[in-house]
């Protein structure tokens, strides 16, 4: 079984063909004082290639979420960078983001597409779940996030994924695939060898030693020095 499917608002858009095949993901820590971290997200856009971003605040109201994205939204689009909120698709067309990132007990991929509209984006967690990943795939996903890779204290992991997950996947289809989950500057190489197109990251960056910026620089430097196992397709 197969998907061969690119999304409406594929997110490869936002890719040059002579840029690294990994980008980074970056994805808010689950607190946040917002002049503190606009400081900090600045370092971070400005050290690298980024290739998106997501809002992601749980258990905190729409008012918080509307004005966060209000003050950093223009910070991303600026610089080309993808803004998306997490779980509400709603949010993210009154906030004017560029899409939603959905997990499994969230908003069903047809109730955000249906919000988003066909040229936003919608990504879908798939945990480790070849099954899932198809599924979203076939239905018109823009991207499938797999994890967690390694141990992660940003967000209860209900599963474990490998890289040979990602691996397969890149061998199987043409939608793009994020590893999340835990993944740092020391352990990312075997998933950017398998094929990853994107790590999804939170506190590799945020609670990096030397600061965001610093983060950044390291990752891509890792990124560019580790061969790519499978080809692109």
């Amino acid at each position: 079984m197969s998907a061969t499917v690119h999304g409406p608002g594929d997110i490869s858009d936002i890719s040059q063909v002579d840029e690294p095949d990994c980008k980074l993901y970056l994805i808010s820590p689950p607190q946040i004082e917002l002049r503190t971290f606009y400081a900090h997200l600045e370092e971070a856009v400005d050290a690298g290639d980024i290739g998106c971003f997501q809002l992601r605040l749980k258990d905190v109201s729409d008012d918080i979420i509307l004005g966060m994205a209000e003050t950093l939204m223009p910070l991303l689009k600026d610089r080309g960078i993808p803004f998306l909120i997490n779980d509400r698709p709603n949010l993210a067309v009154q906030a004017g983001a560029d899409g939603v990132h959905i997990g499994q007990n969230d908003a069903s991929y047809e109730e955000a597409r249906s919000i988003i509209g066909s040229d936003g984006i919608v990504g879908v967690t798939c945990h480790d779940s070849r099954h899932l990943a198809v599924i979203a795939a076939e239905k018109g996903a823009d991207y499938v996030a797999f994890g967690a890779f390694f141990p992660t204290t940003t967000k209860d992991a209900p599963t474990s994924a490998s890289p040979d997950l990602v691996r397969w996947w890149c061998d199987t289809t043409i939608v793009q695939c994020v590893a999340i989950g835990g993944i740092t500057v020391e352990n990312c190489a075997p998933v950017v060898a398998a094929g990853a197109d994107f790590l999804a990251i939170s506190a590799g960056i945020w609670n990096y030693k030397d600061g965001p910026g610093a983060a950044v620089r390291a990752f891509q430097s890792k990124i560019l020095h580790t061969p790519r196992q499978n080809p692109v397709i």
